[in-house]
Protein backbone atom coordinates (compact mmCIF):
# COMPACT_ATOMS: atom_id res chain seq x y z
CA UNK A 1 0.00 0.00 0.00
CA UNK A 2 0.95 3.79 -0.82
CA UNK A 3 1.12 4.39 3.14
CA UNK A 4 3.18 1.65 3.82
CA UNK A 5 5.50 3.23 1.49
CA UNK A 6 5.95 6.32 3.71
CA UNK A 7 8.64 6.45 6.07
CA UNK A 8 6.87 7.72 9.73
CA UNK A 9 10.33 10.24 10.51
CA UNK A 10 9.55 11.55 7.13
CA UNK A 11 5.50 12.52 7.28
CA UNK A 12 6.33 16.50 8.09
CA UNK A 13 8.49 16.79 5.07
CA UNK A 14 5.43 14.95 2.93
CA UNK A 15 3.46 17.19 4.27
CA UNK A 16 5.32 20.28 2.48
CA UNK A 17 5.80 18.62 -0.47
CA UNK A 18 2.91 16.23 -1.65
CA UNK A 19 0.86 18.01 -4.21
CA UNK A 20 -3.00 17.61 -4.22
CA UNK A 21 -3.07 14.96 -6.59
CA UNK A 22 -0.39 12.63 -4.01
CA UNK A 23 -3.17 13.78 -1.23
CA UNK A 24 -5.55 12.50 -2.84
CA UNK A 25 -4.20 8.82 -3.60
CA UNK A 26 -3.01 8.73 -0.10
CA UNK A 27 -6.46 9.58 1.05
CA UNK A 28 -7.92 6.96 -1.13
CA UNK A 29 -4.82 4.03 0.02
CA UNK A 30 -5.61 4.63 3.88
CA UNK A 31 -9.59 4.16 3.16
CA UNK A 32 -9.20 1.34 1.70
CA UNK A 33 -6.39 0.15 4.65
CA UNK A 34 -9.08 0.81 6.94
CA UNK A 35 -11.65 -1.26 4.94
CA UNK A 36 -9.15 -4.15 5.40
CA UNK A 37 -8.44 -3.77 8.52
CA UNK A 38 -11.35 -2.11 10.19
CA UNK A 39 -9.44 -2.73 13.71
CA UNK A 40 -6.58 -0.24 12.88
CA UNK A 41 -8.64 2.48 13.12
CA UNK A 42 -11.55 3.22 15.74
CA UNK A 43 -14.73 4.68 14.79
CA UNK A 44 -13.90 7.54 17.57
CA UNK A 45 -10.71 7.82 16.43
CA UNK A 46 -12.40 8.38 12.32
CA UNK A 47 -14.81 10.93 13.42
CA UNK A 48 -12.48 13.13 16.12
CA UNK A 49 -9.62 13.22 13.63
CA UNK A 50 -9.05 16.54 11.68
CA UNK A 51 -7.06 15.76 8.49
CA UNK A 52 -8.08 12.20 6.89
CA UNK A 53 -3.98 11.80 6.57
CA UNK A 54 -1.93 12.63 9.28
CA UNK A 55 -4.84 12.23 11.77
CA UNK A 56 -6.12 9.03 10.77
CA UNK A 57 -3.60 7.27 10.80
CA UNK A 58 -1.93 6.99 14.23
CA UNK A 59 1.07 5.54 13.32
CA UNK A 60 1.61 8.80 11.85
CA UNK A 61 2.73 10.46 14.75
CA UNK A 62 0.34 11.94 17.47
CA UNK A 63 -0.88 15.42 16.51
CA UNK A 64 -2.22 17.25 19.82
CA UNK A 65 -4.35 19.32 17.70
CA UNK A 66 -6.27 16.63 15.55
CA UNK A 67 -8.90 15.28 18.39
CA UNK A 68 -11.47 17.36 18.73
CA UNK A 69 -12.63 18.86 22.53
CA UNK A 70 -15.72 17.27 23.61
CA UNK A 71 -18.28 19.37 24.72
CA UNK A 72 -18.81 19.60 28.52
CA UNK A 73 -22.35 18.53 29.12
CA UNK A 74 -24.30 21.06 31.40
CA UNK A 75 -25.40 19.63 34.57
CA UNK A 76 -28.51 21.52 36.39
CA UNK A 77 -27.66 23.53 38.92
CA UNK A 78 -29.28 22.58 42.47
CA UNK A 79 -32.07 25.10 42.95
CA UNK A 80 -30.53 27.52 45.71
CA UNK A 81 -32.45 26.93 49.51
CA UNK A 82 -35.03 29.04 49.93
CA UNK A 83 -34.00 32.27 52.94
CA UNK A 84 -35.71 31.44 56.01
CA UNK A 85 -37.64 34.40 57.35
CA UNK A 86 -37.23 36.09 60.96
CA UNK A 87 -40.53 35.18 61.99
CA UNK A 88 -39.22 31.32 61.28
CA UNK A 89 -36.12 32.14 62.86
CA UNK A 90 -37.69 32.97 66.27
CA UNK A 91 -39.88 30.21 66.10
CA UNK A 92 -37.04 27.53 65.56
CA UNK A 93 -34.86 29.62 68.64
CA UNK A 94 -37.50 29.54 70.88
CA UNK A 95 -38.56 25.61 70.13
CA UNK A 96 -34.37 25.10 70.49
CA UNK A 97 -34.52 26.92 73.85
CA UNK A 98 -38.07 25.19 74.91
CA UNK A 99 -35.74 21.39 73.48
CA UNK A 100 -32.14 22.38 76.11
CA UNK A 101 -34.63 23.43 78.85
CA UNK A 102 -36.94 20.07 78.64
CA UNK A 103 -33.67 17.96 78.43
CA UNK A 104 -31.65 20.01 81.17
CA UNK A 105 -34.84 19.30 83.66
CA UNK A 106 -35.64 15.71 82.48
CA UNK A 107 -31.80 14.81 82.07
CA UNK A 108 -30.06 17.60 84.68
CA UNK A 109 -26.41 16.44 83.85
CA UNK A 110 -23.93 19.21 83.85
CA UNK A 111 -23.73 19.22 80.44
CA UNK A 112 -27.25 19.60 79.61
CA UNK A 113 -27.64 22.48 82.27
CA UNK A 114 -24.69 24.93 81.27
CA UNK A 115 -26.07 24.25 77.28
CA UNK A 116 -29.00 25.34 78.34
CA UNK A 117 -27.87 28.19 80.42
CA UNK A 118 -25.51 29.54 77.84
CA UNK A 119 -28.50 29.96 74.78
CA UNK A 120 -30.56 31.08 77.06
CA UNK A 121 -28.25 33.96 78.03
CA UNK A 122 -27.24 34.29 74.32
CA UNK A 123 -31.02 35.56 73.90
CA UNK A 124 -31.28 37.74 77.00
CA UNK A 125 -28.13 39.09 75.64
CA UNK A 126 -29.72 39.40 72.03
CA UNK A 127 -32.83 40.72 73.79
CA UNK A 128 -31.11 43.43 75.75
CA UNK A 129 -29.44 44.95 72.59
CA UNK A 130 -33.03 45.07 71.12
CA UNK A 131 -34.16 47.11 74.00
CA UNK A 132 -31.15 49.41 73.77
CA UNK A 133 -31.38 49.72 70.03
CA UNK A 134 -35.45 50.56 70.79
CA UNK A 135 -34.57 53.06 73.48
CA UNK A 136 -32.03 54.92 71.42
CA UNK A 137 -34.52 55.14 68.11
CA UNK A 138 -36.81 56.72 69.77
CA UNK A 139 -35.17 59.44 71.65
CA UNK A 140 -33.58 60.31 68.10
CA UNK A 141 -36.81 59.96 66.16
CA UNK A 142 -39.59 62.27 68.64
CA UNK A 143 -42.19 60.88 65.70
CA UNK A 144 -42.35 57.35 67.09
CA UNK A 145 -42.07 58.13 70.90
CA UNK A 146 -45.42 58.01 72.37
CA UNK A 147 -44.20 59.72 75.74
CA UNK A 148 -44.43 62.89 73.74
CA UNK A 149 -47.97 62.37 73.36
CA UNK A 150 -48.79 60.49 77.09
CA UNK A 151 -45.43 61.23 79.21
CA UNK A 152 -44.75 58.40 81.46
CA UNK A 153 -41.84 60.08 84.06
CA UNK A 154 -42.99 62.15 86.78
CA UNK A 155 -41.81 65.97 85.59
CA UNK A 156 -43.55 65.41 82.37
CA UNK A 157 -46.33 63.82 83.67
CA UNK A 158 -47.56 66.15 86.39
CA UNK A 159 -47.06 69.05 83.34
CA UNK A 160 -49.65 67.02 81.15
CA UNK A 161 -51.68 66.47 83.95
CA UNK A 162 -52.05 70.09 85.04
CA UNK A 163 -52.40 71.06 81.30
CA UNK A 164 -55.66 68.27 80.82
CA UNK A 165 -57.48 69.56 83.39
CA UNK A 166 -57.18 73.03 82.99
CA UNK A 167 -58.75 72.18 79.50
CA UNK A 168 -60.92 69.74 81.13
CA UNK A 169 -62.28 72.62 83.22
CA UNK A 170 -62.52 75.17 80.77
CA UNK A 171 -64.74 72.84 78.32
CA UNK A 172 -66.84 71.98 81.72
CA UNK A 173 -67.22 75.20 82.35
CA UNK A 174 -69.16 75.90 78.80
CA UNK A 175 -70.69 72.37 78.90
CA UNK A 176 -74.18 73.38 80.46
CA UNK A 177 -75.29 75.72 77.44
CA UNK A 178 -75.70 72.88 75.25
CA UNK A 179 -75.71 69.70 76.99
CA UNK A 180 -77.53 68.63 79.85
CA UNK A 181 -77.59 64.96 82.25
CA UNK A 182 -80.10 62.67 82.73
CA UNK A 183 -79.57 60.72 86.58
CA UNK A 184 -81.50 57.08 86.87
CA UNK A 185 -81.60 56.19 90.25
CA UNK A 186 -83.50 54.02 92.78
CA UNK A 187 -84.27 54.26 96.12
CA UNK A 188 -83.51 51.24 97.12
CA UNK A 189 -80.22 51.33 95.58
CA UNK A 190 -77.52 51.66 97.83
CA UNK A 191 -75.03 53.27 95.33
CA UNK A 192 -77.54 55.50 94.51
CA UNK A 193 -76.53 57.14 97.78
CA UNK A 194 -73.28 56.99 97.56
CA UNK A 195 -73.08 58.82 93.66
CA UNK A 196 -75.98 61.39 94.12
CA UNK A 197 -74.09 63.76 96.09
CA UNK A 198 -70.92 63.34 94.51
CA UNK A 199 -72.95 64.33 91.00
CA UNK A 200 -74.73 66.91 93.07
CA UNK A 201 -71.49 68.94 93.27
CA UNK A 202 -70.13 67.84 89.91
CA UNK A 203 -73.72 69.57 88.68
CA UNK A 204 -73.07 72.67 90.57
CA UNK A 205 -69.52 73.18 90.58
CA UNK A 206 -69.93 73.37 86.12
CA UNK A 207 -73.59 74.99 86.35
CA UNK A 208 -74.88 71.49 84.30
CA UNK A 209 -78.56 71.00 84.40
CA UNK A 210 -79.29 67.16 85.90
CA UNK A 211 -82.74 65.82 85.08
CA UNK A 212 -83.42 62.66 88.15
CA UNK A 213 -85.64 60.29 87.27
CA UNK A 214 -86.61 57.47 89.56
CA UNK A 215 -86.96 53.91 88.28
CA UNK A 216 -88.64 52.90 90.98
CA UNK A 217 -90.65 55.57 91.90
CA UNK A 218 -88.98 56.26 95.31
CA UNK A 219 -87.02 60.06 96.30
CA UNK A 220 -84.12 61.21 96.33
CA UNK A 221 -82.26 63.57 98.66
CA UNK A 222 -79.88 65.29 96.52
CA UNK A 223 -82.50 65.95 93.76
CA UNK A 224 -85.59 66.32 94.98
CA UNK A 225 -86.99 67.85 91.60
CA UNK A 226 -87.01 64.04 90.48
CA UNK A 227 -89.40 62.35 87.73
CA UNK A 228 -90.84 58.96 87.58
CA UNK A 229 -89.83 56.65 84.92
CA UNK A 230 -92.44 56.97 81.99
CA UNK A 231 -90.12 55.31 79.67
CA UNK A 232 -87.51 57.67 79.47
CA UNK A 233 -84.95 55.02 80.28
CA UNK A 234 -86.41 52.43 77.32
CA UNK A 235 -86.69 55.44 74.49
CA UNK A 236 -82.64 56.31 75.65
CA UNK A 237 -81.69 52.84 75.27
CA UNK A 238 -80.45 53.04 78.93
CA UNK A 239 -79.86 49.42 80.13
CA UNK A 240 -82.01 48.77 83.34
CA UNK A 241 -79.00 49.17 85.96
CA UNK A 242 -78.37 52.10 88.66
CA UNK A 243 -77.41 54.18 89.09
CA UNK A 244 -76.91 55.45 85.43
CA UNK A 245 -75.41 58.96 83.77
CA UNK A 246 -76.36 59.79 80.40
CA UNK A 247 -75.45 63.37 78.63
CA UNK A 248 -78.02 64.72 76.50
CA UNK A 249 -77.11 66.99 73.43
CA UNK A 250 -80.04 69.55 73.04
CA UNK A 251 -78.23 70.83 69.85
CA UNK A 252 -78.86 66.96 67.96
CA UNK A 253 -81.14 65.06 70.71
CA UNK A 254 -78.68 62.66 70.87
CA UNK A 255 -77.81 61.08 74.13
CA UNK A 256 -74.57 59.79 74.81
CA UNK A 257 -74.17 56.87 78.19
CA UNK A 258 -70.97 58.42 80.15
CA UNK A 259 -71.11 55.44 82.98
CA UNK A 260 -73.29 53.25 85.54
CA UNK A 261 -72.31 52.27 88.94
CA UNK A 262 -69.97 54.90 91.61
CA UNK A 263 -68.07 57.16 90.08
CA UNK A 264 -66.27 59.50 91.59
CA UNK A 265 -66.12 63.52 90.23
CA UNK A 266 -62.82 63.62 88.11
CA UNK A 267 -63.74 60.53 86.70
CA UNK A 268 -67.16 61.85 85.87
CA UNK A 269 -65.50 65.37 84.43
CA UNK A 270 -62.52 62.88 82.46
CA UNK A 271 -65.44 61.02 80.93
CA UNK A 272 -67.72 63.67 80.37
CA UNK A 273 -64.08 66.22 78.26
CA UNK A 274 -63.51 62.74 76.05
CA UNK A 275 -66.63 62.13 74.90
CA UNK A 276 -67.73 65.64 73.83
CA UNK A 277 -63.83 66.90 73.33
CA UNK A 278 -61.59 64.16 71.73
CA UNK A 279 -61.05 62.00 68.94
CA UNK A 280 -61.12 58.05 69.73
CA UNK A 281 -57.42 56.68 70.01
CA UNK A 282 -56.28 60.50 70.37
CA UNK A 283 -56.00 60.26 74.68
CA UNK A 284 -53.65 56.45 73.75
Amino acid sequence: MLVATVAPIAAPVAAQTLDPEQVALADAAMDQADAADPQSVSASDRGDRGDSFYCGERRLGQWFYCERPKAEVARPKAAPAPAQSAAERMKAISAQLDELKARAILEPTEENVIAYVRFQREQLDRASTFSDTWQRALWQNPDIDYTLQRPVSTVAKRAWTDNRTADRDRVLSALGQRYGMFYFFAQSCAACEVFSPILRSVADSHRITVMAVSTDGGPSHQFPNYVVDSGQRKRMGVPLATPALVLFDTATRKTVPIGFGVMSADEIMDRIFMLTNTKVGSDY
